[in-house]
């Protein structure tokens, strides 16, 4: 899942970014509204959650949050203020936030409100994922042969589970590398130019362990595209 991250405090917006990415979200964090704008626009709906602090620079979180209710997009957004009373809340609610947390807050809390915003995603994924034979397991991050007992399950990585995801989300489609690139890494981290093709060899292997040699087929010039047989009703 990736979030947007608004905070111009940088201390509480490293708390909150390595919160985040400790528990496998992408997190793109900028520190003002005019940039956090252009980012939602770089790509239209690529974001699950932002999470807006109200009182940063250019354009405010709570106008941000006006701008997008304008364009009626529907982004599940969560405000961030020291500003509790009743009519702030109201306020920041009306605007269009779906949550609202006074500063200062405990990450748990944070992190247990992002959840709840979660479940509420029409597409928020289920315990399971599953194509063919091939299941994806969110309760312990693991990759599973429903047809075959003789390969156990084989446990993830973050972002292996990430990219298995990703391609499960889009089978027999053609996926390029800068697509896997934006959907995997934020925009901030340095990324070698070989990093789609090195995460592709380390899932390979794992497939490879779990019974699914052939299910990432390089398309050459291309990208990759994800395939599965063998489909159980």
């Amino acid at each position: 899942m990736r979030l947007l991250l608004v905070e111009d405090e940088k201390d509480l917006g490293m708390s909150i970014h390595n919160a985040l990415t400790k528990r496998d979200y992408i997190v793109d964090w900028v520190e003002d509204g005019a940039t956090a704008w252009d980012y939602l626009h770089i790509v239209p709906q690529r974001y699950e959650i932002a999470i807006l602090d109200w009182m940063i620079p250019k354009i405010s979180g709570l106008e941000l949050c006006k701008k997008l209710r304008l364009e009626k997009n529907q982004l599940p957004v969560m405000l961030l203020t020291a500003r509790d009373t009743m009519n702030d809340r109201v306020t920041g609610l009306d605007a269009g936030a779906d949550d609202y947390l006074v500063k200062p807050f405990g990450m748990e809390e944070l992190l247990a409100r992002i959840r709840a915003l979660q479940r509420r995603l029409p597409n928020f994924q289920p315990p399971q994922l599953q194509i063919g034979s091939l299941m994806l397991d969110y309760g312990n991050f693991s990759v599973v042969n429903l047809d075959s007992k003789n390969y156990p399950p084989i446990i993830l990585t973050a972002k292996e589970f990430q990219l298995l995801e990703y391609f499960m989300q889009h089978p027999q489609q053609i996926l390029t590398h800068d697509q896997i690139r934006a959907r995997l890494w934020d925009f901030e981290s340095d990324t070698v130019s070989n990093v789609v093709a090195a995460q592709i060899r380390l899932l390979r292997r794992k497939l490879l362990e779990c019974g699914f040699p052939t299910a990432i087929e390089t398309i050459r010039g291309f990208g990759y595209r994800f395939s599965v047989s063998g489909n159980r009703e």
